[in-house]
């Protein structure tokens, strides 16, 4: 079967390295079997964050029982966590109970395109933060390399404003680490790792909060 492919994209005897390298390729269920254990074992590195966990359900739980709001706020597929976990919030995660309010600041084209046109990409989320957060909201914000200028400018407005914040970073936590009132830091290098434990969290803390809201 291999050879037959090495022929069908044309890398002939001619070229017996490319023929080797190829030849290496790791196939469907390999990938599949690594992706598997590399996410096993990044989820049972989140045991570290038990403490933290902790705290920021309380920050959370404690914002919506009174009266305040969640904010959150990423890039490409942390924007899709965030709208994910404001759902949880905002319509329900398993329990029937009243909606609580929670913002994805990563929606709405016209908002942030005006914004990044007019003041600059790094101040998307932290023009809505001044515009929409108020003292004690809890600002959500979600970076996978810890690096996203306009994840740590979110966070800084959030400080300047007094709202909570908890931060799901990557990697070292990069320069958004020790902005946010508790950080959540899931250590690795694989990207896609990282994103999956970030939404893993997130619906443990919906799992955590869910009871401690009124029904």
């Amino acid at each position: 079967m291999v050879e037959h492919y090495l022929d069908t994209v044309g890398v002939t005897g001619s070229n017996p390295v490319s023929r080797t390298i190829l030849s290496r390729m790791p196939n469907s269920s390999e990938i599949l079997r690594n992706a598997i254990a590399a996410g096993a074992a990044t989820l049972q590195s989140l045991r570290e964050l038990e403490p933290n966990v902790d705290k920021a359900a309380e920050l959370i739980g404690n914002c919506l029982t009174s009266g305040n709001k969640v904010l959150a706020c990423g890039n490409g597929g942390s924007a899709a966590d965030c709208a994910d976990f404001c759902t949880e919030l905002a319509c329900r995660f398993v329990q029937d109970r009243q909606p609580y309010p929670a913002l994805n600041l990563s929606q709405g084209g016209s908002l942030i395109t005006a914004t990044g046109n007019d003041y600059g990409f790094e101040e998307i989320f932290a023009r809505q933060v001044r515009g929409f957060g108020r003292p004690n909201d809890v600002l959500i914000a979600i970076s996978t390399s810890g690096k996203s200028a306009n994840i740590r400018r979110a966070l800084e407005e959030a400080r300047a404003l007094k709202l909570k914040s908890i931060a799901l970073l990557g990697r070292d936590g990069g320069e958004c680490a020790g902005i946010a009132d508790v950080d959540l830091v899931v250590k690795g290098d694989a990207t896609a790792r990282i994103q999956e434990a970030h939404k893993f969290l997130l619906h443990v803390l919906c799992e955590i909060c869910e009871p401690r809201l009124k029904k």
